[in-house]
């Protein structure tokens, strides 16, 4: 079994006030950052592939899950950080990537989708059927949403005993999932599942897994996803409000090895992501949020570059990322609005984002390693780190960080990483719960 992951559930539900962040990047140099953060932190790294990232056919990164699987431990042989301590996560498997197809085909998809992450030795599963298809009802519906999570969660089981792997698989079910990276239209408020939806959606998962012949694999459905309120648009963010969860976090008090699972927890305030910890959200998402630490970097390394290298030589990286996403607008235009000015705000700045899907455009590539090739000739000045990365120029000049380019993005994108690592792994006075003991828990 999932042996790290299981007992973070396990001491959850016993009272400590621990959990997991979950890093849902494909970027190299986040996956890099994640991983420093985990060694630094003593503990383990949860990494998930999206299947809009990541599957059979390759995904928009061209990787199948093997591959991703293959690319996270290279990483991790880099940093001497062993592969025990690395868990693998697929993030929305099912018929996402196909949803203009009709549903037959598109779960068939969905099932050779399953498949190859769990033959590629992935051990945390959230099954997502939450979408229509073509010819489907909308909203779907818990009842078909249930029965074709039943269906993939069976596949996922047959691929593991034909492959060795039974038994290793922990799965997450729900079917109030938001949006993968975060909302497309802006928000004004959002309202935390109702507890008897939330109560719905596992009865009627119960029911489809006996239905379906795999019922006794409930004791490994360790999370569910439902929504605590919290989001974020493209320029703000909406925070959790506990007050608005109080009844939902009672409804996991009869499960004895389930937790909540939260999406789109990018941009939280620390004390906000440990209140989520604390009211049972023990697995909390994060992606947007790092390439987008990544990108205030890179942007700010491109200042210190126009400050220190004659104009002929240098990178002009945010110009090259300008005229890339508007010659290429197929990744942001359908979800920025309003007039030239404000949609050139959101292309370089929005919180959603869309800027992650152009790191690895060839031209946007060879600007950024021009950009860390001129700032590597010469030492950056300290003054120039303190004007455009004050935090990372506090831990040079307390001699904690190179002040090199890479180190300092590096640090940088760790510096959205560190309120999550506070909140899962610090101590909560106030926590309190109604779980049973760990000596009740499945093991």
């Amino acid at each position: 079994m999932n042996d790290h992951l299981w007992d973070t559930i396990r001491r959850h539900k016993a009272g400590e006030p621990v959990g997991i962040y979950s890093i849902c990047s494909a970027h190299p140099v986040v996956l890099e950052a994640a991983i420093a953060q985990a060694s630094a932190d003593a503990g383990y790294v949860l990494i998930e592939a999206t299947s809009n990232q990541v599957d059979q056919f390759g995904g928009y990164t061209g990787m199948r899950p093997a591959d991703f699987r293959a690319l996270v431990y290279a990483i991790a042989d880099e940093q001497g950080f062993p592969h025990e301590r690395i868990v693998v996560g697929g993030d929305h498997l099912g018929p996402n990537r196909w949803q203009h197809l009709p549903a037959e085909q598109a779960m068939a998809n969905a099932d050779a989708l399953v498949a190859s992450y769990v033959e590629a030795g992935y051990t945390k599963i959230h099954l997502d059927c939450s979408m229509s298809c073509a010819g489907d009802p909308v909203p779907l519906g818990d009842e078909l949403v249930a029965s074709r999570s039943a269906r993939l969660l069976r596949v996922a089981e047959e691929t593991a005993r034909s492959t060795g792997q039974w038994g290793r698989q922990l799965y997450v079910i729900g079917s109030e999932v938001p949006v993968p990276g975060g909302a497309h239209e802006t928000l004004d408020e959002l309202t935390p599942t109702a507890p008897e939806a939330a109560r719905e959606t596992l009865r009627r998962h119960r029911e489809a897994f006996e239905a379906a012949g795999v019922l006794d694999v409930w004791p490994r459905i360790v999370a569910l996803v439902v929504q605590p309120g919290v989001e974020f648009d493209h320029l703000q963010v909406i925070d959790y409000q506990r007050s608005r969860t109080e009844a939902l976090r009672e409804v996991l008090d009869g499960e004895p090895g389930m937790v909540f699972e939260a999406h789109s927890t990018d941009y939280q305030l620390e004390s906000r992501l440990s209140e989520l910890v604390q009211d049972h959200w023990a697995i909390l998402k994060v992606g947007p949020g790092l390439t987008f630490a990544m990108r205030e970097a890179l942007f700010a390394l491109a200042a210190i570059e126009d400050e220190l290298v004659p104009d002929a030589e240098r990178s002009k990286l945010v110009e090259v990322i300008e005229g890339r996403m508007l010659a290429e607008p197929g990744n942001w235009q359908n979800y920025y609005e309003g007039d030239a000015d404000e949609q050139r705000i959101a292309r370089r700045y929005s919180y959603s984002d869309r800027l992650r899907y152009y790191w690895s455009d060839p031209a946007i590539e060879e600007a950024e390693n021009t950009l860390y090739a001129n700032l590597s000739r010469r030492p950056v000045p300290h003054p120039l780190i303190g004007q455009f990365l004050p935090d990372q120029y506090a831990r040079v000049r307390a001699g904690e960080l190179e002040p090199t380019p890479r180190a300092l993005v590096l640090d940088k994108i760790r510096d959205a990483l560190r309120p999550y690592a506070a909140a899962t792994l610090r101590p909560i006075h106030a926590f309190s719960t109604t779980a049973t003991n760990q000596g009740d828990l499945l093991a």
